[in-house]
C-alpha cells in the first residue's frame, strides 16, 4: 500500500448530549473522504463482486483498499486489476483483526475528523445506497459509526435457506427498533475515522481492554468487541434501513455450527472481559434469555418424548400447545419479507424446530466451553 500523503489533521473536541452521550464534530457530505478495508483470506472466487458493488455505489469510496492476508489464491492480482490498491499483510496470526490492524496502525495517523473508514467482509457486497446513506447519519453529529442489515446471498442448499431467514428476522428486528442494533456487524460497517482513534487512546489508557490499537486480537469476535468499546466511550450507533447488503452463507452444517459456535462463545468472553456496566447489563440480560430458551426448549422437547414413551402417543398439554402456537406464529410473520414460499415452510413446525435446536445446541455448548475456559479457537 502506498504510503497516504494527506497531513495528519487536528483531532476536534467531542461534546456532550443533553442524553449523556457524546455527539462527534461532522461535516458536509462533500466533505468526508471514504476510506474501504477489505481483509480478505482466499476470496478470489468474490472479491471482484466486492469491488464491484463499491464501484456501484451512488456516493462512491474515495479509496479502497484490500488487505490481502495470508493469500495463495490470486485475491491480490484480482483486486489490482480491479483498481483497488492492494496491501499484504507480514506476520499476521491474528486473522481478521490482526489483518486490519496492520493498516489501521499506519493509516489513522494520517486521518482527520472528516474521513471515514468503511470495513467490509471481502465475501460481502453493498447494495447501492449504503455509503451515500452511511454517510448522511454520520453527517449528523450523533453517531459514531454505521452498520448495515444484511441478507445472505444465494446457495447453500437448505441450510442457506434457513440462514436467509435467520437474516431477514434480524433485519426485521432491527428495523423495527428504528436502527437499534446490539452489534456493528463485521460485514459491513462505516466509522468516524475519529472513532476509531478515540478508541486506539482509551486502549492505551487502560480505559478499554485489549492492545493498543483498534482491534482486540484476543477475542473470536472482534466486531462484538469494537461495539462494546465504542458504547463504552458513550458513543452513539445505528444500523439504519438503508444500510443493506448481501453476505455469504455457510454451505453445511458443519461449517454453520463452527461459525455460530465462535459467535456465540465470542459475545460471551467479550461480555466477561468488560464486566457488569451500564453498557453490559443488557447484553448480560439477553444471554439470560438464551439460557432459559435452552431450558424451556429441551423442556419442550422432553415433554413430547415422555408423552410418546409413556402414553404410546402425542398428547401436548395446553400450555405446551399455546407454546406451539406462539411459535408457528412468529416463525411466520417475521419472515414476511421473503415472500409467500418462505412463510408456508416456516409454518411447518417441523422445518423452523430443526433450526432452533440446532441453534440452542450451540449456545448450550458456547455456554459450556466458557464456564470451563476452553481454549479459544477461530
Amino acid at each position: 500500500m502506498t504510503s497516504p500523503q494527506r497531513a495528519v489533521a487536528r483531532t476536534r473536541p467531542t461534546s456532550h448530549r443533553d442524553d449523556g452521550k457524546m455527539s462527534l464534530p461532522w461535516a458536509r457530505i462533500d466533505q468526508i473522504r471514504v476510506t474501504v478495508l477489505i481483509p480478505a483470506h482466499n476470496e478470489a472466487a468474490q472479491i471482484a463482486e466486492s469491488i464491484a458493488s463499491l464501484r456501484a455505489q451512488s456516493r462512491i469510496p474515495d479509496r479502497v483498499i484490500v488487505i490481502a492476508d495470508n493469500c495463495s489464491d490470486d485475491t491480490a492480482g484480482i483486486a489490482r486489476r480491479l483498481g483497488a490498491e492492494v496491501f499484504v499483510t507480514v506476520g499476521n496470526a491474528h486473522k481478521k483483526a490482526g489483518a486490519l490492524n496492520q493498516v489501521l496502525d499506519r493509516l489513522l495517523h494520517f486521518l482527520g475528523p472528516d474521513d471515514a473508514i468503511l470495513v467490509m467482509d471481502a465475501d460481502s457486497a453493498l447494495d447501492r445506497g449504503f455509503v451515500q446513506a452511511g454517510l448522511e447519519y454520520l453527517c449528523t453529529g450523533r453517531y459514531a459509526a454505521v452498520g448495515g442489515t444484511f441478507t445472505g446471498k444465494d446457495g447453500g442448499g437448505f441450510v442457506g435457506m434457513l440462514q436467509r431467514n435467520e437474516y431477514a428476522r434480524y433485519a426485521r428486528d432491527v428495523h423495527r427498533l428504528d436502527g437499534k442494533a446490539l452489534v456493528l456487524t463485521g460485514t459491513a460497517t462505516i466509522f468516524r475515522a475519529l472513532t476509531l482513534q478515540q478508541v486506539v487512546a482509551a486502549r492505551r489508557a487502560g480505559q478499554l481492554p485489549g492492545g493498543a490499537h483498534v482491534y482486540d486480537v484476543r477475542v473470536l469476535t472482534e466486531d462484538n468487541e469494537l461495539t462494546l468499546a465504542i458504547l463504552h466511550l458513550r458513543l452513539r450507533i445505528l444500523a439504519p434501513k438503508e444500510c443493506t447488503l448481501t453476505t455469504e452463507v455457510m454451505p453445511t452444517w458443519r461449517e454453520l455450527f463452527r461459525q455460530r459456535l465462535r459467535w456465540k462463545r465470542g459475545a460471551l468472553e467479550n461480555l466477561g472481559d468488560y464486566g457488569w456496566t451500564k453498557v453490559t447489563w443488557r447484553y448480560w440480560g439477553r444471554q439470560l434469555l438464551s439460557l432459559i430458551g435452552i431450558v424451556v426448549l429441551f423442556l419442550y422437547l422432553g415433554t413430547l418424548v415422555w408423552s410418546i414413551t409413556a402414553t404410546g402417543g402425542l398428547r401436548i398439554q395446553p400450555v405446551w400447545a399455546a407454546v406451539t402456537v406462539i411459535f408457528i406464529v412468529e416463525r411466520v410473520v417475521t419472515v414476511r419479507a421473503r415472500g409467500p414460499r418462505q412463510m408456508l415452510l416456516a409454518g411447518l413446525l417441523l422445518v423452523e424446530m430443526v433450526f432452533d435446536v440446532f441453534l440452542q445446541i450451540v449456545q448450550a455448548k458456547a455456554f459450556w466451553e466458557a464456564a470451563w475456559h476452553r481454549e479459544r479457537k477461530w
